[in-house]
């Protein structure tokens, strides 16, 4: 019987090249997205079944979890994709962003855990993939409600690990480099304001990121360590995707705090 897997935020970047890798090693797919209609690509594969999930309406992910189980009898692993990046001056964030950033890279990615758990339990097996970033374990500049959400994922992720291991289920983090993916675009939500005194870093970040020095990994990169993750059958709990994150990481842990902080300082100008 085939394997099945449910993705979240699945129309496009890392979880629509995830969807599309699985589908190609034979699994069954149920690829979740907030508008599934407008997933024509995937909508033609064979084996792979569109829901409605939208990790801020509870109903939606319990109704997308067993739609899923009923189409294809079974859920084996959970890749829980969906979230964005919210950068900015923390002084500028609207109160209601800084909840929605939490609510869909923190809550959101809890609930839909916490849906699939029982069963994961019943059936004694089971993989969770929580999709982190090098931005888990280091920062870079106005991105402290973003990093502030993957350090939570990171640690969420940890601890889980101890109690799933109680019922046969394993918990992964995969953590992604710099992704070529539309992060930009309609996953990023970026303030500004108009607060004199943030202007200067707001420009060197942004001339930074128009001009970045690091290496950028395609989406289908970070799909194959997904799949890595999911069928190695091993304890391992991290796995890093793209060049760059390995050497990011292995430079960031060399560093202390103040030299980090000077190095970064120093690329922006400051």
């Amino acid at each position: 019987m085939s394997k099945t897997i449910l993705i979240t935020g699945a129309s496009s970047g890392i979880g629509k090249a995830t969807a599309l890798y699985f589908q190609q090693k034979g699994w069954n797919v149920i690829a979740t997205m907030r508008s599934p209609e407008k997933a024509a690509e995937l909508s033609e594969l064979e084996n792979v079944h569109l829901e409605r999930l939208d990790v801020l309406d509870l109903e939606s992910i319990h109704q997308a979890i067993q739609n899923g189980i009923r189409k294809f009898g079974k859920i084996d692993a959970l890749v829980n994709n969906a979230g964005y990046g919210a950068y900015g001056p923390l002084e500028t964030f609207p109160r209601e962003n800084i909840i929605r950033q939490f609510n869909t890279n923190v809550i959101g990615l809890m609930d839909v855990t916490r849906s699939i758990i029982p069963h994961f339990r019943q059936k004694k097996d089971g993989v969770i993939v929580n999709i982190s970033s090098i931005g888990g374990k280091m920062t870079f500049a106005l991105g402290s409600l973003y990093h502030g959400t993957k350090f939570a994922v990171e640690g969420i992720s940890e601890s889980l690990h101890y109690e799933m291991s109680q019922i046969g289920v394993k918990v992964k983090i995969v953590e992604p480099g710099f992704i070529a993916t539309d992060f930009g675009g309609r996953s990023f939500d970026f303030q500004a304001g108009e607060i004199e005194d943030y202007q200067p870093i707001i420009n060197a970040l942004m001339k930074q990121w128009q001009n970045p020095n690091n290496t950028v990994s395609p989406a289908s990169l970070v799909a194959e360590v997904i799949y890595t993750a999911v069928t190695d059958d091993t304890n391992q709990l991290r796995y890093r995707a793209g060049e760059d994150a390995h050497s990011l990481l292995d430079n960031r842990k060399k560093m202390t705090d103040a030299e980090f902080f000077s190095m970064m300082k120093n690329q922006l100008g400051m």
